[in-house]
């Protein structure tokens, strides 16, 4: 594979913008592959609602219809991309593209996308075949799964790929549109991937878990590392001073909107035990609040990394004191943050969407609007093990600067 990263300033300038194509001079396939990875996202959320409201699915049910469509959508332009370049040998992006196989050329971004696609779509009639073989899942990683959720994240790292490469060709030829566009393309697929992350692990991350430390160790595993990765891919654009605030707040409205919005649909339960009779659908979870700690690390990244100041912190430095700025500010909002959710009366409306319930849980389940005791800790407990929360916190935020550091030379 032809070296997509080159050390030196990068020798691909973007096609100058005409002022009639709306492309702005960007590939189509970017646009595609980051509405794909929306789609995935979007069809994600509705597949969890639908499981709490509806319970049975099928392989055509409306939300995997959603989720196939990014992937064929990533597939299709992303795969197109790739035959050109490799049967048009005068194709003008053909000496920037990455040649793998020995035969095939193209983009990195589009060939996660195809590999991506390939797996999702390979994992639906797989996931079919599982239910009529074993019946319903009692877990959410069975092999079909699993395929689907790496096809997944296979598109959804190919579109900020996409993007990256062509922000990290611009120079001063690229017009301001061209570089507010490039912006906003990556702000919305770096967000729509921070989204599927949460979604991943919300799981051990439920506001009912909020006062205990397992929370804020799960979290310091998977936030700082993907948020410190965005800020360190966009710090090639001088112009985008706080590209992790924007990335948090837009996850807000991403995981927030659907619920928002699917909760004046009616779902009736159509497999038992049906134990809380709905109606309509019942809401996700309301978004963490991840642009307090978002603000911080963009504070810090402006005062301290390299990409900002003449005499930067080293990496390892910087990882320590964001990995720490995080988890605190982390902590000093999410925990009375996630006592509201779980207790107050206030949040038992469509908005904060506390009062949503699993069709075949029990409506009047005792610590439905209280903490369990099995998540009590003592105060030394809590604090020893917070501790080592914020070790994992820095040795995250080190990885993730890594990976930005990778991103920020993607040309190809």
């Amino acid at each position: 594979m032809q070296a997509a990263l080159p050390n030196s300033a990068p020798a691909y300038p973007l096609s100058p913008a005409r002022t009639t194509d709306w492309r702005l001079g960007l590939p189509t396939y970017v646009y595609a592959v980051v509405f794909a990875s929306f789609c995935i996202v979007m069809g994600l959320l509705w597949d969890i609602m639908w499981h709490m409201s509806i319970g049975r699915d099928g392989l055509f049910s409306a939300p995997h219809v959603v989720m196939y469509t990014g992937a064929l959508v990533s597939g299709l332009f992303s795969g197109y991309q790739i035959l050109s370049m490799t049967f048009q040998k005068n194709h003008p992006d053909r000496p920037k593209s990455v040649r793998f196989w020995g035969v095939f050329y193209g983009s990195l971004g589009a060939m996660f996308c195809a590999w991506g696609a390939l797996a999702m779509l390979t994992s639906a009639p797989f996931d079919d075949w599982w239910h009529n073989t074993y019946g319903l899942d009692v877990q959410i990683l069975t092999p079909p799964h699993t395929i689907l959720l790496v096809g997944m994240m296979m598109v959804q790292l190919g579109a900020i790929v996409a993007v990256l490469a062509q922000q990290n060709q611009t120079n001063s030829q690229t017009s301001p549109r061209q570089a507010a566009r490039i912006r906003l393309l990556f702000t919305l697929s770096s967000a729509f991937m921070l989204s599927v992350l949460f979604v991943l692990v919300s799981e051990n991350l439920g506001r009912y878990a909020s006062h205990n430390s397992s929370y804020y160790t799960n979290a310091a595993i998977i936030f700082p590392f993907i948020l410190l990765a965005i800020g360190r891919a966009a710090s090639n654009d001088t112009q985008f001073r706080y590209p992790i605030l924007t990335v948090a707040a837009i996850y807000m409205l991403v995981i927030a909107v659907p619920s928002w919005v699917l909760q004046a649909f009616p779902a009736t339960p159509k497999l038992g035990p049906v134990r809380n009779p709905i109606t309509h659908y019942q809401a996700f979870v309301f978004p963490m609040l991840l642009v307090f700690p978002g603000f911080a690390l963009d504070w810090i990244f402006n005062r301290f990394s390299k990409d900002r100041v003449a005499n930067p912190l080293n990496d390892w430095l910087l990882a320590a004191i964001a990995g720490t700025v995080f988890l605190v500010v982390f902590l000093a909002v999410q925990w009375p943050f996630g006592g509201f959710l779980q207790e107050s009366p206030l949040a038992r409306n469509w908005f904060f969407m506390s009062h949503s319930w699993m069709y075949a849980e029990d409506p009047n389940w005792e610590y439905r609007y209280k903490f369990g005791p099995w998540f009590t800790q003592t105060a030394g407990e809590f604090a020893l093990n917070f501790g080592q929360a914020l070790l994992i916190a820095f040795a995250s935020a080190r990885i993730g600067l890594w990976w930005g550091n990778w991103m920020r030379r993607v040309v190809r």
